[in-house]
């Protein structure tokens, strides 16, 4: 998540009405009529502060028929609740404690990784999977923005799956994805940090 979206993200939950929103969604999908009614509050104010969850992603809708209910990620709520707190991790770490993690990423790159650079598969364990997505994520350039079609190519170099790929480097939070544009989140958010 780029620290602006995360901004963004703490700007939207810091509204008491939203914040009852969020609470009444984690116990299941609601439409804006049902909304309106428990709050007290008319359509047209539920449909703004709706906006606003839904522009942050924590929020999504389901058209069901003539009605639409939204839903709470609560997946993505809980990772950008908490990517303020992986900021800074890394000056936080002892020298001692990041050499020994450099020799373990190092014993899953050679695992996972062939001579030629391809990825075997993707680990399912998620200590490793975030060491291999870190790994290969770094062939992008901060600041710049890519085209799908560019992160697609990119990962078709060393992964037949780019889909898998791709996904992943969102949900992990190494990447921001915007109107199909992709954009590398800065360091300091990264769960895993490996120089190539």
């Amino acid at each position: 998540m780029q620290l602006d979206k995360m901004v963004a993200f703490h700007k939207a939950v810091g509204d008491p009405t939203r914040l009852r929103i969020v609470a009444m969604l984690r116990q299941g999908p609601l439409h804006g009529q049902a909304i309106a009614g428990k709050l007290g509050l008319r359509a047209p104010t539920i449909t703004h502060h709706i906006k606003r969850l839904r522009d942050t992603g924590m929020v999504y809708s389901r058209r069901d028929k003539n009605t639409i209910y939204f839903y709470l990620d609560e997946k993505k709520l809980e990772l950008m609740a908490t990517a303020i707190l992986r900021i800074g991790d890394e000056q936080s770490m002892k020298l001692d404690e990041l050499k020994g993690t450099v020799e373990e990423q190092n014993k899953v790159l050679a695992n996972f990784i062939t001579k030629d650079g391809k990825l075997k598969n993707m680990p399912s364990q998620l200590k490793k999977k975030l060491v291999i997505l870190s790994y290969f994520v770094q062939g992008f350039e901060f600041g710049r923005t890519y085209e799908e079609k560019e992160v697609n190519e990119y990962i078709l170099t060393f992964f037949d799956d780019y889909a898998t790929v791709r996904r992943e480097w969102i949900m992990q939070q190494f990447m921001y994805r915007e109107h199909n544009k992709y954009e590398l989140n800065p360091r300091e958010m990264w769960p895993v940090v490996v120089k190539r």
